[in-house]
């Protein structure tokens, strides 16, 4: 999946870490566009509350949810109906991979296999819940502002996005430099 804008296409995904009070679930949100995490949550139950705090977060962070595209896997978090009405009440269109597809949610499972490898299996063995959610805040932030991405030309996603509003500006500006050039 490839998005030639930011809040074109949000995927969606969960994973789980294994902690010595049971197993916690983090998910998340990734815009397509930048790999920029918009939304994510830690819980011990794997109920759909997991996911829609994760969107509502991404939802919180961006609002303008105009042509936006959320795509996710078919996991029942995601098929719920209290997910599904709230990505229909934010205007949001929804798309799901198909059975049987590794490929079909790769931009988030990749996103979560670096997660795993620079937080969860390099820093653990982890405690409990609260110790997997001060350390994946951390990294988010790190992610979101500091680590570089090969796949967006080896800046951070946040720099990324700033990189494109700035050339938007520009180019409006430039826009607007011609047609008062014309009258």
């Amino acid at each position: 999946f490839t998005a030639s804008r930011p809040n074109q296409l949000w995927v969606a995904d969960l994973t789980y870490v294994a902690t010595w009070s049971g197993f916690v679930y983090v998910a998340f949100v990734i815009d397509a566009f930048s790999r920029r995490i918009v939304g994510w949550r830690v819980s011990r139950s794997l109920r759909s509350d997991l996911a829609l705090d994760a969107l509502e977060q991404a939802l919180y962070a961006r609002p303008d949810t105009q042509r936006l595209v959320h795509h996710s896997d078919r996991g029942v978090q995601y098929l719920s109906i209290r997910y599904t009405e709230r990505l229909a009440e934010a205007g949001i269109e929804t798309s799901v991979g198909s059975r049987g597809d590794s490929y079909d949610n790769a931009l988030a499972e990749s996103v979560i296999g670096l997660y795993k490898a620079e937080v969860i299996r390099h820093e653990g063995p982890w405690k409990g819940l609260e110790e997997v959610e001060f350390a994946t805040l951390e990294w988010v932030d790190w992610f979101n502002n500091a680590r570089l991405l090969e796949t967006i030309g080896y800046v951070p996603p946040a720099e990324f996005e700033q990189a494109y509003y700035a050339d938007a500006a520009s180019s409006q500006e430039e826009e607007g430099l011609k047609q008062e050039s014309l009258h």
